[in-house]
């Protein structure tokens, strides 16, 4: 800072003398900071919007496409592609919402000298400060030492970690259901693209595990950014050498994988032969629950239609057979529900609740903020 100082005094003449008056180096460092975040923000919050953009065309495009829903990774009641697309717009959404939330106290600016106390500029220093925030278009801190408080920065680096664990959270689910023995979902894979240097037929998600790696490392900067607040007294240098790290990996980190993962799910493809085939691997076990569910509806106690359903679905597993010939062959279950109405209650595509309604009211709300 020292050399700047000398620079720029050495080329004004005679008002060099005015060149850092009563600032200390951080005063500059920190409101410099306070630019670049602004900047930094501002590219972060165009590459969410696209992504939020891309999240909800997929949403609206399969908002019917009825799939598997796991839980513990075994398969539970069915979902839809469409919810699954929400969640994760909704999600983005939450983060734009959140970067508009964090922006004016992350992007702040200080002139206060050397503890904080303004005394080089005498009784004037709160006017001067507001002034030079004003023209550089940043919030000035209300009260500080020799730095800002680094409690700002650390909700900067929290919300980059937030980012990245949703952009983790779509990588291994992609990740997942790429899976050969699932293959649902598949990454975009390049006429020319190798995807082993051995295995020849090998199409990895590589842009997916490279998004997950790089959450990682982007999470791991949460812990210093806090540490970082812990300065003694009116301050020390300890985070000045990490911050060096800090600002430009995790800025330029999360960036890329916003950039990263919005180009994974608008390639991504979606087959739906084997989105039907895991949906009917288990002949209609999975679907217990609509049975239990109507047959509470028409009168059975609900913990003595859970068992019932729960015993035919353990023998059908066991013995391979389907589950509506098991429920038919029960005389209690066939007194509330025949064994037509059976199958039909076993039919996937007849429970999925509300998830087309949910899709569209998220598509709704959030497609506003794709322009912002």
């Amino acid at each position: 800072m020292m050399a700047i100082v000398k620079a720029i005094t050495e080329v004004c003449g005679d008002e060099g003398r005015w060149i850092h008056y009563g600032a200390t180096s951080n005063d500059i460092l920190d409101t410099a900071t306070g630019l670049q975040l602004v900047q930094a923000l501002a590219l972060i919050e165009g590459k969410l919007r696209t992504l939020l953009g891309v999240l909800l065309r997929r949403a609206e495009e399969t908002k019917t496409l009825v799939c598997v829903g796991r839980t513990h990774g075994q398969h539970g009641v069915p979902t839809t592609y469409g919810l699954r697309f929400a969640i994760w717009a909704s999600e983005v959404g939450r983060h734009i919402e959140r970067l508009g939330q964090l922006r004016p106290r992350v992007c702040a600016g200080q002139m206060t000298g050397a503890v904080g106390t303004q005394a080089a500029m005498g009784p004037k220093g709160m006017e001067v400060q507001a002034t030079m925030m004003q023209a550089l278009g940043l919030v000035p801190v209300d009260v500080s030492n020799q730095v800002i408080s680094r409690d700002r920065y650390a909700e900067y680096f929290m919300f980059c970690a937030n980012v990245a664990t949703t952009l983790d959270k779509i990588g291994v689910e992609v990740r997942s259901l790429q899976r050969t023995e699932i293959g649902e979902v598949e990454e975009a894979f390049g006429a020319k693209q190798v995807g082993s240097s051995t295995m020849p037929h090998k199409r990895n998600p590589i842009k997916s595990e490279q998004v997950c790696g790089l959450a990682r490392i982007i999470r791991s900067s949460v812990e210093p950014a806090l540490a970082n607040n812990t300065l003694w007294d009116e301050r020390d240098l300890t985070n000045s050498s990490c911050e060096r790290v800090l600002f430009p990996e995790a800025s330029v980190l999360t960036d890329h994988c916003i950039r990263l993962m919005t180009t994974v799910l608008s390639g991504l493809v979606i087959n739906k032969a084997a989105i039907r085939r895991n949906l009917e691997f288990l002949h209609g076990i999975n679907m217990a629950e609509s049975v239990m569910i109507e047959l509470t509806r028409r009168g059975m106690n609900r913990q003595d239609a859970h068992e019932r359903v729960r015993v035919a679905s353990m023998q059908a597993l066991a013995e391979g057979r389907p589950v509506a010939e098991l429920l038919g062959d029960d005389p209690e279950v066939v007194r509330f529900c025949g064994k037509d109405e059976i199958v039909a209650l076993l039919s996937p595509d007849a429970y999925i609740g509300t998830a087309v309604a949910q899709v569209e009211r998220v598509v709704a709300k959030l497609s506003p903020a794709v322009k912002g």
